[in-house]
Protein backbone atom coordinates (compact mmCIF):
# COMPACT_ATOMS: atom_id res chain seq x y z
CA UNK A 1 0.00 0.00 0.00
CA UNK A 2 1.36 3.42 -0.94
CA UNK A 3 1.69 6.29 1.55
CA UNK A 4 -1.14 8.05 -0.29
CA UNK A 5 -3.41 4.99 -0.02
CA UNK A 6 -2.53 4.71 3.65
CA UNK A 7 -3.31 8.41 4.20
CA UNK A 8 -6.64 8.14 2.35
CA UNK A 9 -7.59 5.10 4.43
CA UNK A 10 -6.67 6.98 7.61
CA UNK A 11 -8.75 10.00 6.51
CA UNK A 12 -11.70 7.71 5.84
CA UNK A 13 -11.37 6.19 9.33
CA UNK A 14 -11.06 9.56 11.09
CA UNK A 15 -14.05 10.97 9.18
CA UNK A 16 -16.07 7.95 10.31
CA UNK A 17 -15.14 8.68 13.93
CA UNK A 18 -16.01 12.34 13.43
CA UNK A 19 -19.40 11.53 11.90
CA UNK A 20 -20.36 9.14 14.70
CA UNK A 21 -19.43 11.74 17.31
CA UNK A 22 -21.24 14.47 15.38
CA UNK A 23 -24.47 12.45 15.30
CA UNK A 24 -24.31 11.98 19.06
CA UNK A 25 -23.50 15.66 19.68
CA UNK A 26 -26.28 16.88 17.36
CA UNK A 27 -28.80 14.75 19.26
CA UNK A 28 -27.54 16.18 22.58
CA UNK A 29 -27.73 19.75 21.31
CA UNK A 30 -31.21 19.22 19.93
CA UNK A 31 -32.31 18.05 23.39
CA UNK A 32 -30.72 21.15 24.92
CA UNK A 33 -32.83 23.39 22.66
CA UNK A 34 -35.98 21.41 23.50
CA UNK A 35 -36.32 17.92 25.01
CA UNK A 36 -38.65 16.82 22.19
CA UNK A 37 -36.67 18.33 19.30
CA UNK A 38 -35.76 15.84 16.58
CA UNK A 39 -32.22 16.00 15.21
CA UNK A 40 -33.30 16.72 11.63
CA UNK A 41 -35.47 19.59 12.80
CA UNK A 42 -32.57 20.89 14.93
CA UNK A 43 -30.34 20.98 11.85
CA UNK A 44 -33.07 22.82 9.94
CA UNK A 45 -33.48 25.33 12.76
CA UNK A 46 -29.72 25.87 12.78
CA UNK A 47 -29.77 26.61 9.07
CA UNK A 48 -32.65 29.05 9.50
CA UNK A 49 -30.78 30.69 12.37
CA UNK A 50 -27.74 31.25 10.12
CA UNK A 51 -29.54 32.18 6.88
CA UNK A 52 -32.78 33.82 7.99
CA UNK A 53 -36.29 33.32 6.67
CA UNK A 54 -36.66 30.79 3.85
CA UNK A 55 -39.44 29.14 1.91
CA UNK A 56 -39.93 25.44 2.48
CA UNK A 57 -38.88 24.83 -1.13
CA UNK A 58 -35.54 26.53 -0.46
CA UNK A 59 -35.06 24.32 2.61
CA UNK A 60 -35.69 21.26 0.42
CA UNK A 61 -32.96 22.37 -1.94
CA UNK A 62 -30.38 23.53 0.59
CA UNK A 63 -30.80 20.57 2.95
CA UNK A 64 -31.32 18.03 0.15
CA UNK A 65 -34.61 16.83 1.63
CA UNK A 66 -37.91 16.03 -0.02
CA UNK A 67 -41.02 18.15 0.54
CA UNK A 68 -42.57 15.65 2.92
CA UNK A 69 -39.51 15.61 5.21
CA UNK A 70 -39.29 19.40 5.25
CA UNK A 71 -43.01 19.65 5.94
CA UNK A 72 -42.73 17.24 8.89
CA UNK A 73 -39.75 19.12 10.35
CA UNK A 74 -41.42 22.50 9.92
CA UNK A 75 -44.60 21.22 11.58
CA UNK A 76 -42.55 19.78 14.44
CA UNK A 77 -40.72 23.11 14.90
CA UNK A 78 -44.03 25.02 14.79
CA UNK A 79 -45.55 22.74 17.44
CA UNK A 80 -42.54 23.32 19.69
CA UNK A 81 -42.78 27.09 19.19
CA UNK A 82 -39.29 27.28 17.67
CA UNK A 83 -40.29 28.73 14.27
CA UNK A 84 -42.98 30.98 12.87
CA UNK A 85 -44.50 31.27 9.41
CA UNK A 86 -44.63 34.72 7.86
CA UNK A 87 -46.02 35.87 4.51
CA UNK A 88 -43.44 36.06 1.73
CA UNK A 89 -43.30 39.73 0.71
CA UNK A 90 -42.33 38.68 -2.83
CA UNK A 91 -45.26 36.28 -3.25
CA UNK A 92 -48.38 36.64 -1.13
CA UNK A 93 -49.33 33.01 -1.78
CA UNK A 94 -46.12 31.69 -0.21
CA UNK A 95 -44.86 31.71 3.38
CA UNK A 96 -41.42 31.97 4.89
CA UNK A 97 -40.17 29.89 7.79
CA UNK A 98 -38.27 31.92 10.37
CA UNK A 99 -36.95 31.11 13.86
CA UNK A 100 -39.26 32.41 16.58
CA UNK A 101 -37.91 34.51 19.44
CA UNK A 102 -37.83 31.36 21.57
CA UNK A 103 -36.06 29.43 18.81
CA UNK A 104 -33.43 32.14 18.34
CA UNK A 105 -32.82 32.41 22.08
CA UNK A 106 -32.51 28.65 22.59
CA UNK A 107 -30.20 28.24 19.60
CA UNK A 108 -28.02 31.13 20.76
CA UNK A 109 -27.70 29.61 24.22
CA UNK A 110 -26.71 26.22 22.78
CA UNK A 111 -24.28 27.88 20.35
CA UNK A 112 -22.55 29.73 23.20
CA UNK A 113 -22.26 26.53 25.26
CA UNK A 114 -20.92 24.67 22.22
CA UNK A 115 -18.26 27.31 21.55
CA UNK A 116 -17.17 27.38 25.18
CA UNK A 117 -16.85 23.59 25.16
CA UNK A 118 -14.88 23.61 21.93
CA UNK A 119 -12.60 26.34 23.24
CA UNK A 120 -11.93 24.29 26.39
CA UNK A 121 -11.15 21.12 24.42
CA UNK A 122 -8.87 22.95 22.01
CA UNK A 123 -7.30 25.29 24.57
CA UNK A 124 -3.80 23.98 23.87
CA UNK A 125 -4.14 24.48 20.09
CA UNK A 126 -2.56 27.69 18.82
CA UNK A 127 -4.88 29.93 16.84
CA UNK A 128 -2.79 29.28 13.73
CA UNK A 129 -3.57 25.54 14.00
CA UNK A 130 -7.30 26.32 14.29
CA UNK A 131 -7.06 28.53 11.21
CA UNK A 132 -5.16 25.79 9.34
CA UNK A 133 -7.90 23.30 10.25
CA UNK A 134 -10.58 25.69 8.98
CA UNK A 135 -8.71 26.07 5.70
CA UNK A 136 -8.30 22.32 5.27
CA UNK A 137 -11.94 21.61 6.11
CA UNK A 138 -13.09 24.29 3.64
CA UNK A 139 -10.82 22.79 0.97
CA UNK A 140 -12.10 19.28 1.70
CA UNK A 141 -15.76 20.37 1.60
CA UNK A 142 -15.14 22.25 -1.62
CA UNK A 143 -13.57 19.18 -3.20
CA UNK A 144 -16.65 17.14 -2.25
CA UNK A 145 -19.10 19.83 -3.34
Amino acid sequence: MSRRDDALQHIEHELGVLLRRARRVVAQRAAEVHPDLQTGAYLMLGHLQRCGALRASALCEVLDLDKAAVSRHVQHLLELGLVDRTPDPEDGRATLIVPSEQGRAQMQQVREQRRRGMDERLADWPTSDLEDLVGLLERYNSALG
